[in-house]
């Protein structure tokens, strides 16, 4: 089987840093895992989904996701099929909620009838199929949240990276919100990269959990 996402050796520094933000990583990921990926601050964790979907660059080594040398694909059609959810959510707010969770399928010219088709079937997964004409100021921050999640779910991308989706959210919303994501996993089989500072989640959402400091894997294993 042919891993959703594999680091071969990779090194990532940034300007002016006294010491390099990934250093020698070597990592696989199988498809249909959830991993979270835990660690210190300034340990590597967003530096290590960023290379993932080309935010960031390899200094040294090599990223592949579905067996393909990211280096060797268009930034922008990479990260068309690769979701991605991160803690300021990032809807746009003269966009109703139908049209957030579209963005994607329209720049992939998925016709009005299937992107409509994706909008319910997308809100019927959190129950919110009367949210679908509403903008995001009309929603909690935890609806605004799970439509986060649900526009990185539209396109069906195999892959999705979320980098600390909820932890501005109160313990309750949290809470709920996991509980969803780890049923959409399971129900969608998504590979997914969940970069989170809190153990106790990991523990609930993980098939695999990384432990990363000072840019090194420190262990990586089953919770």
């Amino acid at each position: 089987m042919t891993p959703a996402v594999e680091f071969k050796d990779v090194t990532k520094r940034f300007a002016g840093a006294a010491s390099p933000a990934l250093d020698h990583v070597n990592l696989t990921i199988q498809p249909g895992e959830l991993v979270c990926v835990l660690g210190t601050s300034g340990g590597g964790k967003t530096t290590l989904i960023k290379l993932i979907n080309r935010l960031h660059d390899p200094d040294s080594g090599t990223v592949l996701v579905n067996g393909r040398d990211v280096s060797t694909i268009d930034p922008v059609t990479l990260r068309r099929g690769i979701g991605y959810v991160i803690q300021q959510i990032g809807l746009f707010p003269n966009m109703t909620v139908a049209q957030n969770i579209c963005v994607v399928p329209k720049l992939l010219k998925y016709d009005k009838a299937r992107c409509d088709e994706i909008v319910q079937e997308m809100l019927q997964l959190v129950h919110m199929e009367q949210s679908a004409n509403k903008y995001p100021s009309e929603l909690s921050g935890g609806q605004q949240q799970r439509i986060g999640v649900l526009r990185a779910l539209a396109a069906s991308p195999p892959i999705v990276l979320m980098d600390e989706p909820f932890s501005a959210l109160d313990p309750l919303t949290r809470e709920a919100l996991q509980d969803e994501v780890k049923n959409l996993q399971q129900k969608l089989n998504k590979t997914i990269v969940f970069v989170s500072h809190d153990m106790s989640e990991a523990l609930k959402l993980a098939d695999i959990i990384i432990f990363m400091s000072a840019g090194e894997i420190v262990q990586m294993a089953s919770p």
